[in-house]
């Protein structure tokens, strides 16, 4: 295949998405956004809240300052590689719901560094890979399993999700606990963590390491051959089988790359976050940000750069949400439920345009379970 073809495939697999409801994506989610800020305002108004006062309050504590953007940034670092992990997977047509998981197994493997004494920049680039390896090591289970006996990678992924909770928790217990306190592992060194970006903040250099990794990603899917093929076989993987494309092989990749996106995840957290401690009883420090990174990739619409855009707004609404309490008088519970209708909103258009292939993933998975009960059965009547 020509260059002139290529570019020409890409360009069509580019204007897909639009072809769906006739709008550029961007506009498309900003149109969202007004409604779900609608919507939330509703609510607020409806409960007797201010919703002009409560949004001045979100806004205020998400960008109303060198401070506020920094905690903002803070939150989103982790959450453009956990976003990545489910946009990898679902650009070639599988559902890898088990960053969560993976970022847990990431960040005991970057804890694992404070064993060794190296120099400062050496050290932190060993954590990262030993994470973004183990990382990738654990979402190839779920892949093998797939490809040799044909379990659905939604459940394998959300199984393990919960093998690497328990798996972690033990480590942390049991295997890499300070002697000297028994709440938390022990500290990584001053030379495997990342430097704090801004002073009285959490932001540390961890957020180049996300930023640098989604634009890997985005050359790779987009400028490359081999990114070529692993989208052409999400969108249509027996036209790509008959073009000469090896869908397992994009299918290995594309868990590979996930993986190694969501243990970068737990590395960040753990060798980013300001030197009091490495990881709290079970890393609760983590928790939901691989299900969240969900949210931020139907957010972003599946792209690398609108990942990191979406990322930067949920880290506004985390960030925010304190200040809507605080200054509006809103309460937690219907901050949550704004929060909510405002990413639902969000998701919405791109949701839409997965459907078909969360149909065809749901029926799969019905086909699985129902092999699962015959199988039980013909051994039951045996």
């Amino acid at each position: 295949m020509s260059a002139k073809e290529r570019h020409q495939q890409s360009r069509l697999l580019r204007g897909i998405h639009r072809t769906l409801t006739g709008l550029h994506p961007a506009l498309e989610s900003l149109i969202a956004g007004l409604v779900g800020l609608l919507v939330g305002a509703i609510l607020m108004y409806i409960w007797g809240f201010d919703p002009i006062k409560a949004y001045s309050a979100l806004i205020q504590g998400a960008y109303g300052g060198s401070y506020e953007w920094a905690n903002t940034l803070a939150w989103a670092t982790p959450l453009i590689l956990t976003a990545l992990t489910f946009s990898i997977c679902l650009r070639a047509g599988m559902f890898n719901i088990g960053a969560e998981g993976q970022m847990y197994m990431g960040a005991i493997a970057a804890v694992c560094v404070a064993y060794f004494t190296l120099p400062s920049g050496l050290h932190q680039m060993v954590g990262l890979l030993f994470a973004a390896v183990v990382g990738a090591a654990w979402s190839l289970i779920p892949a093998a399993l797939k490809l040799m006996r044909g379990v659905s990678e939604v459940i394998s992924t959300i199984m393990f999700n919960w093998i690497a909770k328990w798996l972690a928790l033990f480590f942390v217990i049991r295997v890499l606990v300070d002697p000297m306190r028994a709440e938390k592992t022990i500290s990584l060194p001053p030379s495997a963590r990342f430097s704090i970006l801004v002073p009285g903040t959490s932001l540390s250099y961890a957020l180049f390491v996300s930023i640098a990794f989604a634009l890997v990603i985005y050359f790779l899917l987009w400028h490359t051959t081999t990114g070529y093929e692993l989208r052409a076989a999400g969108l249509n993987p027996t036209a790509a089988r008959y073009g000469g494309i090896r869908n397992k092989r994009t299918m290995f990749l594309s868990f590979i790359l996930g993986g190694v996106a969501a243990g970068l995840a737990g590395a960040t957290i753990v060798m980013g976050l300001p030197p009091t401690y490495a990881v709290f009883g079970g890393m609760p420090q983590l928790m939901n940000l691989g299900f969240n990174g969900m949210a931020v990739a139907m957010v972003g619409r599946n792209h690398p750069i609108g990942i990191m855009i979406a990322a930067v707004f949920f880290g506004g609404l985390s960030a925010g949400a304190s200040w809507m309490q605080i200054k509006a008088g809103v309460p937690l519970e219907m901050v949550n439920v704004v929060m909510g209708a405002i990413v639902l909103a969000m998701s919405i258009p791109e949701l839409i345009r997965v459907f078909p292939m969360a149909a065809n993933a749901s029926k799969n998975l019905l086909q699985t379970i129902r092999r699962g009960i015959r199988g039980a059965t013909k051994e039951e009547s045996a």
